[in-house]
């Protein structure tokens, strides 16, 4: 591959970041200046949007004075970031510490393991309450019986209103404050629960299971991130649906906020399997870079490191649960799909979602590797790189994927994941096979959804290249 940079998904143990520590505390501190000159040369050589932002073209400072005092203008290097990026750039971030984002970016968090998204109260008033959506394996929250549809409005005693959530639910331990929701009204229960988070790592496959419903064989995965290091596993479950004649699947992605490009073309891969070497998308990079950097995603009938064989369904139709949470990889898989097979997504339209990111350190360019990294700072970037096409040439999804099955989570009835009667899982199933659902289907008005749990990672809703 014409691609030169690596991206490298570290997963690091405290007893590593210690003694990361401890070897920064020999090596002085980087200039203020020379971490600006590390963003500048960054945007410069790989923003996807550099045209959107004179100070970025090549020719825009006669010297490299007049450019260093550009730089010193700002009083941070976040706010020459922010200054930098165009306005229809809503994803680019920069952090002062990588080794937090490479565990993000391999599913590595300190977390309570309560997946939770935040919901304003229909009444206007601002207030905030918090909806369980899953509960993380062996984790605090699990050992202390949270589970999913469990409701919260308080956090340490306070009200959660819409400017205090991110400050309430930042520390490592809180205590939440149950309520009950009967889509009108929340009501305090009284009862609490005391949360400690610690180092977790999420596997993204959170559920699986066939369905044989009158003879029809029915795949059931839900998928929470294209995590790189579970791809082997993810590939194992299609191993598992194929011996068990699947003929038709529900990928549940109503959480998954993206992840790998890499991963999400094994996933399509695994879907279908009749496409190999067909384009799965195409890739727009900017003017400086498209000739040299861009290519054409593929599908695949093997891992690119190892040759695992791609385990494939050869499906024809895809059954795809999303709601605004679901982005970028997601959205790659959906979109990348749909000119080959019938994708139909049941629950709302997702988040809008179609650009790549790789993680930039401050190392020369091509490369900005992490291996030559200057030691003096942790500061790195996930700019945007280039925006994905599915082979019809469809992008710029701004406002996101339709749903063509609409139908939104009931906060005061969320069901079980991955059982029959589960909501969302229930109309697609009941799309699939064409059996009515039991009663007729209720009407749930739409509450808006102003952040989730992941929103706090540094990798949310990224969706990053990653070459070897």
């Amino acid at each position: 591959m014409k691609k030169i940079l690596s991206l490298l998904l570290l997963s690091f143990s405290l007893l590593n970041i210690s003694c990361f520590d401890d070897l920064d505390d020999n090596i002085s501190q980087a200039s203020t200046l020379e971490i600006q000159d590390f963003i500048y040369r960054g945007l410069n050589f790989f923003y996807l949007y550099k045209a959107d932002t004179p100070e970025l073209a090549n020719d825009a400072f006669a010297t490299d004075q007049e450019k260093d005092s550009f730089l010193n203008s700002f009083a941070s290097p976040e706010a020459l970031f922010d200054y930098l990026i165009s306005p229809q750039d809503r994803f680019s971030i920069l952090v002062d510490d990588y080794i937090e984002l490479e565990n993000s970016l391999s599913g590595v968090t300190l977390n309570n393991g309560m997946e939770f998204g935040l919901v304003l109260y229909p009444d206007d008033s601002g207030d905030v309450f918090g909806y369980v959506r899953y509960v993380l394996p062996g984790t605090d929250a699990a050992m202390k019986g949270v589970t999913r549809g469990m409701i919260f409005n308080t956090v340490d005693g306070i009200q959660l209103d819409d400017t205090n959530f991110t400050e309430l639910l930042d520390p490592e331990s809180y205590t939440i404050g149950l309520a009950t929701f009967d889509g009108t009204s929340i009501t305090p229960t009284g009862e609490t629960i005391d949360l400690v988070k610690e180092v977790v790592t999420e596997n993204p496959i959170f559920v699986n299971k066939t369905f044989d419903i009158s003879g029809q064989k029915i795949g059931y995965i839900m998928y929470n991130g294209f995590t790189n290091e579970f791809d082997s596993q993810l590939n194992d479950v299609f191993g598992q649906f194929r011996s068990e004649g699947v003929t038709d699947l529900v990928l549940d992605l109503r959480y998954n906020g993206g992840g790998s490009v890499r991963t999400a073309t094994y996933l399509a891969s695994m879907i279908t399997g009749q496409f190999t070497g067909q384009t799965y998308y195409t890739e727009e990079w900017n003017a400086d870079r498209q000739d040299a950097y861009a290519e054409n995603g593929a599908f695949v009938d093997s891992f690119v490191d190892g040759g695992e064989a791609i385990n494939s369904l050869n499906l024809t139709r895809l059954y795809v649960i999303t709601t605004g949470r679901t982005a970028s990889a997601s959205e790659l898989v959906i979109n990348g799909l749909d000119p080959y097979i019938n994708v139909v997504q049941v629950g709302s339209d997702t988040r809008g979602k179609f650009q790549a990111s790789f993680l930039l350190y401050d190392a020369p360019a091509p490369n900005f590797s992490r291996r030559d990294a200057n030691p003096s700072h942790r500061y790195a970037m996930l700019p945007l790189v280039f925006k994905t096409a599915n082979a019809s040439g469809f992008t710029d999804f701004n406002d996101g994927l339709t749903a063509e099955v609409e139908q939104f989570e009931d906060y005061s009835n969320l069901g079980i994941l991955g059982e029959p009667d589960e909501p969302l899982l229930q109309r697609a199933l009941s799309e699939i096979t064409g059996i009515p659902i039991p009663g007729g289907r209720r009407w749930i008005p739409e509450l808006e959804v102003i952040s989730e749990s992941k929103a706090s990672q540094p990798a949310y809703q990224i969706m990053y290249l990653s070459n070897d």
